[in-house]
């Protein structure tokens, strides 16, 4: 069994996110983690990590998380992680026969013909951002300071830093494709709502929470993978039995 991660929109560098989690998880039950890179917010190959230029939108996104999964070892299958647009990837990547479990970490299981923006349209306070006019979008009016308070208020100031400096632009073909599988649907999944969330609403989260096979809520931000791997932890070895 293996575990592949898949990061929400607007960052690149899924590892950095998940590796607390990563961590954690190998000390404690031996599974290797990865990350999967999205072409639409530059990271074009599997193994870079900087940021590039957008290629393709949610489209590509899940033609990448199908390759990847390719990869998995057929008799050994994957937890597949999807955080906030991640679960989007994970809903047009379609069903894969190495995929044993999905966990969706304030994230979205969205029905066929839904795309992001329409997703969030709802929000009473969305996040800011900005159409940069070439095809890409990018969070507006924040800072290193602003971003941390909205998105991972319960890290500290060094990781919100951290955090801060991996935000990136993204296509806005990855905003405003419907999809068109829902990859979701009958597949063993568990939804972690997180309570504590500036970022995307609990309200939000509960609705999509209840196309889950389970769901629990976890008193965390929007990253509980970086504040609280423990919690994140015991939800995957929960899994495991």
């Amino acid at each position: 069994m293996e575990l592949l991660f898949v990061h929400g929109a607007l960052v690149r560098d899924g590892a950095w996110w998940w590796q607390p989690t990563a961590d954690l998880l190998h000390e404690t039950t031996g599974i290797r983690s990865r990350s999967l890179a999205l072409p639409s917010c530059g990271e074009a190959e599997p193994t870079q990590t900087g940021s590039g230029t957008p290629a393709g939108g949610l489209v590509e996104d899940a033609a990448a998380l199908r390759r990847a999964l390719d990869d998995v070892d057929p008799d050994g299958g994957v937890i597949l992680v999807g955080h906030s647009y991640g679960g989007t990837v994970i809903a047009e990547a379609g069903h894969h026969p190495a995929v044993r479990h999905l966990v969706l970490v304030s994230s979205y299981l969205p029905a066929v013909g839904q795309a992001q923006a329409t997703i969030m349209s709802g929000e009473s306070d969305p996040v800011a951002i900005a159409d940069h006019g070439d095809g890409t979008l990018g969070v507006s009016g924040y800072d290193a300071d602003s971003f941390g308070a909205r998105f991972l208020q319960d890290a500290d100031r060094a990781t919100q830093q951290a955090a801060w400096e991996r935000v990136t632009t993204q296509s806005a073909a990855a905003f405003v494709t419907p999809t068109t599988e829902a990859g979701w649907q009958g597949v063993d999944s568990t939804a972690i709502v997180c309570a504590d969330d500036r970022s995307t609403s609990v309200a939000l989260q509960r609705e999509h929470a209840a196309r889950a096979t389970r769901s629990v809520e976890l008193p965390t931000g929007h990253h509980p993978f970086i504040t609280r791997p423990d919690l994140v932890v015991e939800q995957l070895t929960a899994l495991l039995g």
